[in-house]
């Protein structure tokens, strides 16, 4: 509940701090006195929004601050748990929303010290107060309220959000079959050009290393020349075999130096391994003599395998500028193409997939909607008589209340009963409002265009009355409820926001003492000249001055000693039925929604 609300520099009011009473407030107050800008206050500090010409002459800002206690009633587990993802903490129960209107300067919004944006405040306010009369925060004109009161009324919440989250899950099947609707062009160009890719590097017939050997058979080819006469060169020089004399060979003097070592050998044995060493040397280089020369005569340019080898070298070129640094990167590129050309071919596999998902949630969804919906139906013909007596207590018998549930037909909608299709959202399949006659003879009408505020006020404390116990909105504030209202229906709006006040915080701006008498607080703003200066104040009233307050609002300035015991009569009235509607009603110590 709205614990205290503090206004500094708005309009007329200087500098107020109110205390309120948990359950029924009442306001009164002559006409411009500054009732309606307390009111006004309450709204701002929900929006955030005004200009600068609401702060005081002489001022240089406005600041409004609202202190809201925070019970472990179940009405405030959403408004606590919105908080909570939105990093704002309310840990000690207390909530403190504050707002400043600054001349030439942003305004500040804030709740318990955290800066908040409006939308933030205006979300959070919304589960806070609702605002009734010449306000424009008027949550029932609102037709996704209408949804939200009925199913409160149905108690057909869970149903709701388990229907809700099927059509999330039905979303996203859409999604992914509109994406892939989407890329089908993208698809089928990427199919083309990775067949093209496959087909390219698989009829190279690559091997792993290819490019490296081949690089190096190819540089031998252009070398061969070189290699031949310098392969010759070592052959001479190791055994030259048509020179006359192979004395400059080096076989031939080895061969020189073994026969002298022969002959040394015979005479001293002691030379014998180094005989054998040289022998053995002898026959190695002359093994090693004839390879080199068997190489050099195997060289020699062959054009048609370098020409091969030239054709080969430039394809795999090709391929390595376009698919990899060497042909092993070629190799994987070529596996992962042929994964992707996998990947996409099972595109018609997936939409078949998704399709049947998607026909499957559909099937389901259908019979869930359709149970949803007669709830709903159910409800809204309850709610419609509850409504209807609260009018008649109220006098306005004559005003038609009716909860409509439509639904329209799509093609591509949900199935119901009878085999037809309906348009439908994460709500459902009804669209839901609230319509109203004020007179007879008059066709039905969306209630927001009710003309009359009076009318609109009192038939909302009509439909409040019905939704005691399941309006989960903790305070209600009433602006001139009673326009167009005489003192005996006065008594009525009087019995009905006492009602209120059991479940709910109550505050109402009122002109009727029929209705301030039936008050748990009442509270009189007052205009006072100081200096040159104009301020309202607000003066919580009892005893002699609340009766002296009654009296005035019955006969006016200058009222008779007739007047206070008509004004003692209202209050003892009042108070009587108080305590008989106490006695006869068990009230709920806690709200369920």
């Amino acid at each position: 509940m709205l614990t205290e609300l503090k206004v500094k520099d708005l309009g007329i009011i200087e500098d107020m701090d109110w205390k309120l009473d948990s359950s029924f407030n009442v306001i009164t107050g002559e006409t411009g006195a500054g009732k309606s800008l307390i009111i006004d206050a309450i709204e701002l500090l929900l929006t955030g929004s005004a200009g600068e010409d609401v702060i005081r002459t002489g001022a240089n800002e406005a600041r409004i601050e609202g202190v809201f206690t925070l019970s472990s009633d179940a009405r405030y587990t959403a408004l606590k748990n919105f908080l909570a993802d939105k990093g704002v903490p309310c840990d000690d129960d207390v909530l403190i929303v504050s707002c400043e209107i600054r001349r030439g300067k942003p305004g500040l919004v804030r709740i318990n010290d955290h800066s908040v944006n409006k939308s933030l405040l205006r979300y959070a306010g919304q589960l806070l107060i609702d605002i009734h009369g010449q306000s424009q925060h008027l949550s029932l004109l609102d037709r996704k309220y209408h949804l939200d009161i009925l199913d409160a009324f149905a108690h057909t919440q869970e149903m709701r959000a388990a229907f809700a989250a099927g059509v999330l899950r039905l979303q996203d099947l859409e999604a992914s079959l509109h994406s892939l609707a989407e890329n089908e062009k993208d698809r089928l160009r990427q199919e083309d050009f990775l067949r093209f890719q496959i087909e390219e590097i698989s009829n190279a017939k690559l091997s792993p290393g290819e490019d490296i050997e081949l690089e190096e058979e190819r540089r031998l080819i252009l070398m061969s020349e070189k290699l031949k006469e310098y392969a010759q060169q070592v052959s001479q020089s190791l055994d030259d075999r048509e020179l006359a004399t192979d004395s400059s060979s080096a076989v031939g003097r080895l061969n020189q130096a073994a026969k002298a070592l022969r002959k040394l050998a015979e005479l001293d044995s002691s030379v014998k391994p180094q005989l054998d060493l040289i022998e053995k040397t002898l026959c190695d280089l002359e093994e090693s003599a004839r390879d080199i020369r068997l190489y050099g005569e195997r060289q020699g340019s062959d054009p048609h395998r370098l020409e091969e080898i030239e054709s080969r070298w430039e394809l795999l070129r090709n391929l390595k500028r376009k698919y990899g640094r060497d042909v092993q990167a070629v190799l994987e590129y070529l596996e992962k193409a042929r994964n992707d050309l996998a990947s996409i071919n099972g595109f018609l596999e997936q939409q078949a997939q998704l399709t049947l998902a998607l026909d499957k949630l559909k099937k389901e969804l259908g019979p869930m909607a359709v149970k949803l919906s007669g709830a709903r139906s159910r409800a809204a013909v309850k709610l419609a008589g509850e409504v209807a007596k609260e009018l008649g207590e109220l006098e306005m018998g004559q005003m038609q209340f009716e909860v409509s549930v439509n639904q329209t037909v799509s093609p591509g909608g949900l199935t119901g009963e009878k085999g037809e299709y309906f348009n439908f959202s994460s709500d459902g399949i009804d669209i839901v409002e609230f319509m109203v006659s004020t007179n007879p003879g008059e066709p039905l009408k969306p209630l927001a265009k009710i003309a009359s505020t009076g009318e609109i006020s009192r038939f909302t404390l009509a439909l409040k009355g019905a939704l005691s116990g399941v309006d989960n909105i903790p305070v209600l504030v009433f602006d001139e409820i009673d326009i167009g209202v005489g003192g005996r229906s006065g008594d009525i709006l009087g019995r009905k926001l006492q009602r209120l006040a059991q479940t709910h915080q109550v505050i109402c701006v009122t002109h009727l003492p029929q209705i301030a008498a039936y008050a748990d607080s009442h509270y009189c703003v007052t205009k006072e000249n100081f200096g040159q200066r104009t301020a309202s104040t607000l003066t919580c009233l009892k005893g002699e001055r609340r009766l002296s307050e009654l009296a005035l609002m019955l006969t006016g300035p200058g009222h008779s000693a007739i007047a206070l015991k008509n004004a003692a009569e209202l209050i003892e009235k009042a108070d009587n039925w108080k305590k008989s509607f106490a006695r006869t009603t068990s009230l709920p110590t806690q709200l369920t929604f």
